[in-house]
């Protein structure tokens, strides 16, 4: 029935064919509006808001299991609501617990859902998640006083979640143009191995078995020339282009470039391993990736928008076919793993016991190790080098430490120290799958920054 200047599809009564002969001229109306001036300028606005705050000191970097990462939570839930989604998780999100050594850490999933207006696909989910947690504080002694840095984390991922509550907005005032229903999620916990995504998948959401298509939203605030708008998934481009093509066909200004396999992990691995259809959008890592500098004066807003915009076409598009991803099963494609034993590397979240430092998780074995012994090249420090290393290592069966490279690297000063005191690590409890010990690849920031005094 029309209400109001808006079409409103009552289950069970809703012929699909007939609603979409009926809404041609509308919808196009709609978007025509959708991307006005005005509504350009509101998005834009809104966008710059959510990142603000999330990225404000109040929230002390959003670090997992802390008051700063509730309140994220918080802010995402009360913004959802807002935006008319059925909230299915109360204010204090879906929670579950991550052992730190001997400490227990809890933090949560917000989640909610905008009902597919037909009566048949409303059960098919297209899930769209981001990641709201950071890195929280670090402090240091500089000239024997304590400093404590703030990584206030506006790209990662302030950035992804203010798009997420943009979309849940975009898509609730055209929910018409949706007969599949779209669930939005706030996972907490990525940088703890991604164990918010892991459990939405593993433990906590009944219906997975329908969701159809995942869409993570991770990094979206630094799209140029030098980190362009990139969308990695393991579909094959037989079924992915038709739905990129329809897309770029809306009043759109911009279309992501399709990455490889090699794209760093998010939230969609769980998805991935469970054989859903997964479309990562993200603009990429830089120099500020996981240091002080990621704030929200470096965001472009502008590109920001765009990029929002197509993917809300993208979403459209993927809730509208009669028929998602038919040959994906046929067509799945694994990327590329570790060969370096027989019997094959696991990943750190496939694990059902996590390799262990000393008893303790990946930070403890930073602190404790990597920063205690790390030397900063001088070398380095005479030209101003810093930035973050990404290293990338082996933890054996019998818990030595092996295979250590560096996966993203600053500068061969930088990325050779970082190597020297990782290959030197003493042994770890190695992780295990049903109980049995196996080969576990890690993957770490290692931080290098340089401060006066």
């Amino acid at each position: 029935m029309i209400f109001g200047g808006h079409i409103i599809c009552e289950s069970g009564f809703v012929n699909r064919s007939i609603m979409k002969r009926l809404l041609t001229f509308a919808f196009f109306i709609v978007i025509s509006f959708q991307v006005s001036g005005e509504t350009h300028d509101l998005l834009r606005r809104n966008l710059k808001n959510h990142i603000q705050y999330l990225s404000s000191d109040a929230l002390q970097g959003r670090k997992t299991g802390t008051k700063g990462e509730k309140m994220a939570a918080e802010y995402l839930y009360d913004a959802l609501e807002a935006n008319g989604v059925i909230m299915l998780t109360d204010r204090n999100g879906q929670d579950f617990t991550i052992m730190s050594g001997t400490d227990s850490i809890h933090s949560r999933n917000i989640v909610g859902i905008i009902e597919g207006c037909d009566s048949l696909l409303k059960d098919e989910y297209i899930v769209v998640g981001a990641h709201f947690d950071h890195l929280g504080t670090h402090t240091l002694m500089v000239d024997g006083n304590p400093v404590t840095q703030l990584f206030a984390g506006a790209d990662d991922n302030a950035s992804g979640v203010a798009m997420l509550i943009e979309l849940s907005r975009m898509v609730s005032e055209n929910r018409f143009e949706f007969p599949r229903s779209i669930i939005f999620v706030g996972f907490g916990a990525k940088e703890h191995a991604m164990a918010g995504s892991w459990y939405f998948v593993n433990r906590a959401f009944q219906g997975i078995g329908n969701v159809k298509a995942m869409v993570n939203l991770d990094m979206l605030g630094r799209g140029n020339a030098a980190n362009p708008f990139k969308l990695f998934s393991q579909v094959s481009m037989a079924e992915l282009n038709p739905i990129k093509e329809e897309a770029s066909k809306r009043p759109v200004s911009i279309s992501p470039d399709v990455a490889d396999a090699t794209i760093t992990p998010s939230d969609f691995l769980p998805f991935y391993e469970a054989k859903i259809p997964v479309f990562f959008f993200t603009t990429g890592k830089h120099r500020e990736y996981h240091t002080i500098r990621d704030t929200p004066k470096l965001i472009l807003y502008n590109n920001l928008v765009e990029e929002s915009i197509y993917i809300f076409h993208f979403l459209e598009v993927m809730a509208n076919r009669d028929v998602l991803f038919k040959a994906f099963n046929a067509s799945f494609k694994e990327p590329k793993k570790p060969s370096m034993s027989e019997d094959g590397v696991y990943s750190a979240a496939e694990c059902d016991k996590r390799p262990q430092f000393f008893h303790s998780d990946e930070k403890h074995f930073l602190d404790s190790w990597v920063y205690k012994y790390l030397k900063y090249p001088k070398a380095a420090i005479s030209k101003g080098i810093q930035g973050v290393v990404e290293v990338e290592f082996i933890i054996e069966k019998d818990g030595s430490v092996t295979n250590v490279r560096v996966v993203r690297g600053v500068d061969d000063l930088l990325d050779d120290e970082a190597v020297r005191v990782i290959s030197v690590s003493p042994k770890w409890i190695p992780g295990r799958i049903g109980g049995n010990k196996v080969r576990t690849k890690i993957t770490l920031p290692v931080l290098f920054i340089l401060r006066k005094g």
